[in-house]
């Protein structure tokens, strides 16, 4: 699905954001990349959907080269950015005008999550809100059915109740052939629906791994602070300490934003 070799990227007149990047991701997940402001995610995003061109090294997309944008790679690839815009146009014409470039789109599929969204077909897409058109752009994401959907910080500008409806709709609605890649600061948006975790940091991909791996090296765990002494990182929170731990008992829920922040902080897992 998705194989990077030695990637080497720069904006012009700035030091290399990417040196030598490798990474290889197969279907069948939603996969969550994580990194702090000025990591790259952005970029690494764009580079693999034909956006940015990169210095040197191979990307390979679905087998293809994205810097070519070819049609048969393109029909099967749907971002969601973090800014987008739409015409002034309803949503049916939208859909009317867009949706023949995906051979996949499910129709039935769309009507759907545009029922559970409570949006109307015939509704002027600039006369929506910025959380209205957010839910247009993810309904339509999912229903291309694009083998590789590609998702920039997807839950800004959505209330509660749409994030939770959001997680829903995204988890009922993929097939095993799809790679779903959802880059994020709002972990606790997200972090029920990822099964892998890539973190990015200042350009380079330190951490790569599957929940299952997670759970089965280390634990989550709330103590106090004379529990810390034991744990591979910890922080302070309100009545105590969170903490991860060399897992010796039962497996407990990833808590991936401690996780992160133990691995940008040097911490080793496993």
């Amino acid at each position: 699905m998705i194989q990077i070799n030695d990637l080497d990227f720069t904006y012009s007149r700035q030091k290399g954001l990417f040196n030598g990047l490798s990474l290889h991701l197969e279907p069948g997940s939603i996969t969550g990349l994580l990194g702090k402001n000025g990591a790259g995610k952005t970029t690494l995003l764009k580079l693999m959907t034909g956006l940015l061109h990169s210095n040197s090294g191979v990307i390979s997309i679905l087998g293809h080269d994205p810097k070519n944008r070819e049609v048969s790679m393109l029909n099967d690839v749907f971002l969601v950015p973090e800014e987008f815009y739409f015409p002034s146009i309803s949503i049916q014409e939208y859909v009317k005008a867009f949706a023949p470039f995906y051979p996949r789109f499910d129709q039935a599929l769309f009507v759907r999550i545009l029922e559970e969204f409570e949006l109307m077909a015939e509704n002027n897409l600039q006369k929506h809100s910025h959380g209205q058109k957010k839910k247009f752009l993810i309904a339509f994401a999912l229903s291309t059915r694009c083998r590789l959907l590609v998702l920039d910080e997807p839950t800004n500008g959505l209330d509660i109740p749409s994030k939770s409806l959001f997680r829903k709709i995204l988890a009922g609605s993929l097939d095993e052939d799809q790679l779903v890649i959802i880059s994020t600061h709002q972990v606790k948006d997200v972090e029920n629906l990822i099964d892998k975790i890539l973190i990015l940091d200042d350009g380079k991909m330190i951490f790569h791994q599957t929940i299952a791996e997670i759970s089965q090296k280390v634990c989550f765990v709330s103590g106090a602070s004379t529990d810390m002494e034991g744990a591979i990182y910890g922080e302070a929170v309100p009545g105590g300490y969170r903490m991860m731990v060399q897992k010796d008992h039962a497996e407990t829920e990833v808590d991936i934003e401690l996780l992160f922040n133990a691995v940008t902080n040097g911490k080793k897992i496993g």
